[in-house]
Formats: C-alpha cells, structure tokens, sequence
C-alpha cells in the first residue's frame, strides 16, 4: 500500500546538504543600500528584549523544521513575531539576489553563497561569532559557511551564514526487502555494494529509486558518493570552494563517473529515474518499490513516523575495507541581509536554536540531523535503531574520520543546473561518456568561477 508523503513536496533540502537546486540567477536589485563588509560589531551578545518585533524571514517550503523552530521561539518571546515567506528552493536560489537586495529579508535560506557575498548581499557575522562564542565550536561546522574577500574562496575568511542544523548523505533502505535477499548487515566495501545491487535485480527488486528529473539531477547524490568512495574529500572541497587552480575531472572522479555509468546499464535505478521528481522519488521508495534510495537525514523523522523500524541507513562503503568514509555534508545554511532591520535578533534566533535545549530537541526530532553548537551542548535520547539514531551514528562516524564534504552542486550559482543536472541526464539516457560528463561540468564551472 501507498503511503502518503507528509513532509515533502518537490523540493530538495540538502544538502543542502544539503543540496542546492542552483537554477541561475537573476541579477540584483540596485534600490538597496550595502553595509561595510566588516559587518557589526557588538560589545556584548545581542538580546531580545521586550519591545514587539516582527521578524521577516523566507523559507524553503516542504520542509517543517524551520517554522516548527519559529514557533518555539516566539512561545519562549511572545514579543517576537515572524513574517514568513516560503519557496520552492528552486526559486529562492533563483530569486536571492534581487530578493536581498530590494525586499531584504532578517533570515533567508541560502543557496550557494560566494556571488551574495562578492555583491555584497550578506551581512558579516564575525562580530557575532566572536561576542556569542561561535569560533569556540568545532570549525568544521563553519568552515563551508566562510568566505574570502570579494566572495571567494570558500572555507576560509569571514563567517557569511549559520546553520541551523548539519545534514549529512547516504543510503537509506527497505528493511523487509534486504532481508529477501540476505543482506544481515550494511555492505562494508565498495564491491558488496556491488553484489548487493545485482541480488536485488537478481530477486526482481528495483536495486536503486533515485530522481533525476526536471531541473535536479539527484543522480548527483550517487555519484559523490562513488567520487568519495575512490577519493579523497579534500580534492572535491578545493573545488567547490574555488580554491585555485583546481579540476573535478581527476582520475579518481573518472573511475567514480564509469562505476555510476555501470550501475546504469545494468539497469540498478529504476527506469523512469530522467522524469522523476524528489517526491516521486520518495513515495515509491516509501511503498516498498526499491531496495536502497541516496538521500539525507532531513529525511530521518519523516521515515521514523511513516515507516518506524522498517528502514535502515549506511554510509556508502569505501573502495576498501577498513579505509576511511566521507559524504556530503553541510549546514543547512542561512544568513542574514546586509540590509536588514533587525540583524541583532536574526542573530540571537541562530544562536538559540544551536544552544536552547528544546531547540536543539526539534532540530533532532523534526529535522532528523545534528544539531551545530558546542560538542557538550544537549542532545536528545534517540532510539539506537531509528533512522534518525542510525544517521547520528553515522554523523559521529564522519566527524572521526573528517569526512565530510560539501555538495558539488554548491561550487556555483549555477553549475547544479547548467552543468551536472543536464550531464547526468545524458548519461543515464546513453547521450554522454563519463569523459565527456568531467569535461562539460568543468567547462561551466570555469566560466560560472571566472576562472
């Protein structure tokens, strides 16, 4: 039977994460003035206060964690009030920059950062870190939120955007139809993944539902984890911070790009995957149609509630067993206009839902992820086998090894569009070659990085 999909719609949260559906953007605005790349600079850590405030926020809709923290704010500041707009991240990623600059919102979700940041859009939150005690947390958690003077490079420079949670991918599946074909325990090498895909098409079971459909190539999310089981993160993260000098087409992403290509011509993704949308995606993984689905923890809740004890979760395996794991894995980002009217309390909301316990609860039990702040902040018991425990584990595991990567769609505004969506579409329909997919995706990344 069916079930119903209760908190998504077509939209992808990723990685944000994340994942970023980067569509091209739209030039800014010129009727907004820009504050000083400097940023503020408090004495002391702002406050709420008493006096009313409304707070203008845009949010990416399908996803219930940001509104179900809102609301907990205003129950513990009944003086605060919020005026939400919600999108599709689609077009947020489109819209923000006119959106910043002529309508500035306190708080917006954010797509890729660097171009808002070189045309000034984004408030500095240095004077912030500092004063609330931001640069005492781990800086991993805030390292893909830097940015260097005129937008780039990433993961270094001034802090830009918080998180309000830190989402990480991998691989979720069917309980009821691994069981059907054997598999006891997560595949720990690169080639049992392998034999478990053919034991499932083998059995007449879909090995892999993924959506590719449209405007987001999710095929992505496969192929980074491929590209992280051949290599090594720190490559793939120079490239999409614009480090200098750098190229995704590398023997290793190569090999990951061949093995995806394999996957596809044994028929591992369910056929329809060129016309499937996230939401087709995640109903028919929900009704029990394929064993395994790519995807992140904001999906950890949603499947504990619609499916409690039936699903599992694992990082992709690496080439060899034993060898060191890595994922996407980033802040579900957001920041705050330069032009804001109230960036004092925009940043005091940030801080508390990284510190505030019952925060800190909703970011666990309604985003499915770990909440950002201190390593000793509270953490909310989790069943070790839910989803949601499964993917703090895994969490856990990826910090050890410092694994994580951001999503290679976020190198750009719009190389998620223009380049790897369109490529990986003519992959799976048989139009392109691995080597012409590398050389395509660096060939619009260079001209999206000015490089």
């Amino acid at each position: 039977m069916t079930r119903s999909i209760s908190r998504r719609e077509a939209a992808l949260g990723f990685l944000a994460v994340a994942g970023t559906l980067a569509v091209g953007c739209g030039g800014p605005g010129g009727s907004g003035s820009r504050r000083s790349d400097t940023g503020p600079s408090p004495s002391a850590a702002p406050t709420i206060g008493s006096e009313p405030v409304t707070l203008k926020a845009y949010f990416e809709t399908g996803f219930p964690m940001a509104r179900a923290l809102t609301d907990e704010f205003t129950r513990q500041f009944p003086n605060v009030t919020w005026d939400i707009r919600e999108d599709q991240f689609a077009v947020i990623t489109q819209n923000a920059p006119r959106v910043l600059a002529d309508d500035p919102p306190d708080l917006m979700r954010l797509p890729q950062v660097s171009e808002l940041v070189g045309d000034g859009l984004l408030l500095n939150l240095d004077g912030y870190a500092e004063v609330f005690g931001w640069d005492g947390w781990p800086p991993s958690q805030l390292e893909q939120l830097r940015v260097g003077d005129g937008g780039r490079p990433r993961g270094e420079g001034s802090l830009y955007a918080m998180g309000l949670n830190f989402s990480m991918t991998g691989v979720f599946y069917n309980r009821t139809l691994a069981e059907r074909i054997g598999m006891a325990s997560p595949p720990a090498t690169l080639a049992e993944f392998d034999e478990l895909l053919a034991s499932a098409k083998d059995a007449g079971i879909v090995p892999i539902v993924q959506f590719n459909g449209g405007a987001t190539g999710g095929f992505a999310f496969p192929l980074q984890n491929l590209m992280a089981a051949y290599g090594e993160p720190g490559p793939i993260n120079d490239w999409i911070f614009q480090k200098p000098d750098v190229t995704i087409d590398t023997p290793s992403n190569l090999s990951a790009v061949r093995h995806l290509q394999e996957w596809i011509e044994a028929g591992y993704f369910d056929p329809d995957a060129n016309a499937m949308e996230y939401a087709q995606m995640m109903s028919t993984f929900m009704a029990g149609d394929a064993l395994l689905m790519f995807n992140g923890d904001w999906e950890s809740g949603n499947l504990d509630g619609e499916m409690p004890g039936e699903v599992g979760f694992f990082l992709m395996p690496p080439a060899e067993e034993g060898g060191p794991v890595a994922t996407m894995s980033a802040p579900l980002t957001y920041g705050i206009s330069a032009n804001a009217a109230h960036p004092d309390e925009a940043a005091f909301f940030l801080h508390w839902a990284s510190t505030d316990e019952r925060a800190r609860e909703i970011v666990v039990e309604v985003g499915g992820s770990h909440p950002m702040g201190p390593p000793d902040a509270h953490m909310p018991e989790v069943a070790e086998d839910s989803v949601t425990g499964q993917t703090l584990a895994a969490g856990a595991r990826i910090a050890e090894d410092d694994g994580a990567m951001d999503f290679i769609a976020n190198a750009t505004g719009s190389v998620y569009a223009k380049g790897w969506t369109p490529q990986l579409q003519r992959l799976f329909a048989g139009d392109q070659n691995p080597e012409g997919l590398l050389a395509a995706v660096q060939r619009e990344y260079e001209i999206e990085a000015g490089s």
